[in-house]
């Protein structure tokens, strides 16, 4: 039963994410013209169209989903820790969700020193939070899809996620460890 329900929220979920994307993207293409975006704001460089969101955002959200579930009920003998999500998980999807939204809007509005800041700001928190898992990635890319298409904030959310992932499973120990040797 438990995985039926969850596949019912991987569907449900996916297919807002995915009629989301396509209204954003039919919007986009009779305004005008569905937008390309170029790394490091270059036109030089090849573009990436925003009709991959398209593709990569219900993949994104059905892997993502996928991922959560098989944390949320990693069990022995096939029975399920728990019955739901913690409201931890719909908590970490939200707060990045609004970090993306910021760092869009400041982009947008032109100013650049904020958007790296709230990511340098986000390694400390690193240090006691592992938001380097999926639903922090998903919230980070729905949050900034909007302003840079898909492609660009998912290359950058997995670089970010890896350095995250990176700062709590290794470094945590290592200043933990430092700090118990010196407490005694």
């Amino acid at each position: 039963m438990e995985k039926k329900k969850s596949l019912n929220v991987r569907l449900i979920c996916t297919s807002i994410a995915t009629l989301l994307i396509w209204g954003h993207l039919a919007w986009d293409y009779y305004q005008g013209g569905v937008p390309m975006h170029y790394l490091y704001i270059f036109e030089g460089f090849p573009g990436i169209s925003n009709w991959w969101g398209g593709l990569v955002i219900p993949l994104l959200t059905w892997f993502s989903l996928g991922l959560i579930h098989k944390r949320v009920h990693a069990s022995d003998n096939n029975k399920p820790v728990v019955k739901h999500y913690p409201k931890s998980i719909v908590i970490g999807f939200v707060g990045a969700l609004f970090l993306g939204i910021l760092i869009s809007i400041s982009f947008a509005h032109g100013n650049t020193s904020i958007p790296g800041l709230l990511v340098l700001a986000m390694l400390p928190l690193a240090l006691f939070i592992p938001i380097y898992r999926a639903e922090y990635l998903l919230g980070f890319v729905l949050g900034m899809t909007y302003i840079f298409g898909p492609i660009l904030p998912i290359g950058m959310g997995v670089v970010l996620m890896i350095l995250f992932a990176v700062t709590y499973k290794y470094i945590r120990p290592g200043i933990l460890c430092i700090a118990s040797i010196i407490k005694g």
